[in-house]
């Protein structure tokens, strides 16, 4: 919008610009079409736009006729976005706070990208929003003051703006910043100049692979009192008199024990998670000794077999799958690790998993309950394990007789990393509408598992 808009605008909305929200609009129209340029946009893809405004960068995504939703707190606002732009039936308006929306909404509509002006009150914790695991977003642009921006995208060890949030958003994403916009593009000029930054997803071999909720744990307690030693914060994860004392981790992971955490870099915080929790991405596929009950065409024992000798014969075989719930009514999903041998980085089951030689289906469950998710031993027994499903053995459940179970539980999980590279708790409906429009997300078996248990829900 031109200032001579934004400025008659203002006036019929009876809006003078709030200092609290951040609304300050921007009126360079060649600017605003820059920025949403930034975000490679193709047609049919899924925007997300966070505080639009009066919108300015709203028209100009709209431009690249991709699908568009923006999230507005200010109902005025939101009011005035849905007349001026009323018609165009790929955007969607929505009066809300965006750090109320619910990013796993998201994950049907892949690929989604997001931008935004931020206001600066609340930009922290929205960047950390929009690039949690708990996001699929693939790409992101964001507007930010200047010393914010400065903070994700070019601060280092040792400087005042390194801290928790340059290396957590740091460690899965990569952040460019593209350019400095002075105040005087803007309507009412803010104080302080604005920088625009990119994120980009880190690829999987840039960083060291490592259990990422140790690594965020690690950080966040690292940089909770930046004049104290690390030695101090970390007390908890690396006592005295041990194998992983502090002197020993100091120098493995390569610095003086008395360092602070604005002094340590992006690997050496990973390397550190990873004497924590060591990850072994080969576990994934070290099957050495694993064997199988081969069974008949009526699940009866046949003889015993390695694992992999039964996968490369497709030999009919036993397996099992839970689905967790939590008190919502909210179903945990995992993310399979890229060094997975079967179905890599494919959605699965809140856990799944072979049954052993002379191994029973409950007596399974309640084995992956503590292998895959983490659970102690005395939490598993006291769970309510609902057998709800079984499946004969085809080749769409890869020759495996699957039984489902259903559990409650809230978590919190912990998961081997090497394993899985993340989970979550997803509204069922947004796992249907998932499943409908990208199938291909997810392993086969679980397909099978959830297609049999949505039948049962609904007979």
């Amino acid at each position: 919008m031109k200032l001579s808009a934004i400025r008659t605008a203002l006036a019929e909305l009876q809006l003078q610009p709030s200092k609290t929200l951040g609304q300050n609009f921007l009126h360079d129209q060649n600017l605003a079409r820059w920025i949403v340029a930034q975000l490679d946009v193709h047609e049919g893809e899924t925007l997300l736009e966070i505080g639009p405004g009066l919108g300015a960068l709203t028209g100009a995504a709209l431009d690249a006729r991709a699908h568009l939703t923006v999230l507005e707190k200010d109902g005025r606002l939101a009011g005035f976005l849905r007349e001026r732009f009323a018609g165009q039936a790929r955007l969607r308006v929505e009066h809300q706070d965006a750090l109320d929306f619910d990013v796993r909404t998201l994950w049907p509509d892949q690929p989604v990208k997001v931008f935004g002006n931020l206001p600066y009150y609340i930009s922290t914790p929205l960047l950390f929003h929009f690039t949690s695991a708990a996001s699929p977003v693939e790409r992101a642009v964001f507007l930010l003051q200047r010393e914010l921006a400065e903070r994700v995208a070019a601060a280092g060890p040792g400087t005042k703006e390194y801290g928790i949030l340059s290396v957590i958003v740091g460690r899965r994403w990569r952040v460019e910043l593209l350019r400095v916009l002075p105040a005087t593009v803007f309507l009412p000029e803010p104080k302080v100049d604005s920088a625009l930054i990119r994120l980009v997803p880190r690829g999987r071999d840039e960083l060291p692979a490592c259990d990422a909720q140790t690594f965020e744990r690690l950080v966040r307690a690292g940089f909770s009192q930046r004049r104290k030693q690390l030695r101090k914060l970390l007390v908890e994860w690396f006592p005295a008199d041990t194998a992983l004392s502090w002197p020993e981790a100091a120098a493995h992971a390569g610095f003086d024990e008395t360092t602070r955490g604005e002094e340590l870099d992006l690997r050496q915080w990973i390397a550190l998670a990873n004497l924590v929790r060591p990850v072994y991405p080969a576990a994934a596929q070290d099957f050495s000794g694993e064997k199988f009950d081969v069974v008949d065409e009526q699940d009866r024992v046949i003889g015993v077999e390695p694992r992999g000798v039964v996968h490369a014969r497709d030999l009919r075989h036993r397996a099992i799958h839970l689905f967790v719930f939590n008190a919502a009514g909210e179903l945990f999903l995992q993310k399979r690790s890229a060094w997975k041998d079967r179905h890599p980085g494919k959605w699965d089951s809140s856990a799944a998993g072979h049954l052993d030689s002379g191994e029973g289906y409950l007596e399974a469950a309640r084995r992956e309950l503590r292998e895959e998710l983490g659970l102690p031993l005395e939490v598993v027994a006291s769970l309510d394990l609902e057998e709800v499903a079984a499946l004969e053995a085809r080749e769409t459940t890869g020759w495996e007789f699957i039984r489902v179970y259903e559990a409650r539980h809230e978590g919190p999980f912990h998961w081997p990393a090497a394993e899985i590279e993340w989970g979550g708790f997803f509204p069922t409906v947004v796992v249907a509408r998932w499943i409908s429009a990208r199938p291909g997300d997810f392993a086969p078996g679980f397909l099978e598992c959830w297609r049999l248990w949505q039948a049962r829900k609904t007979a």
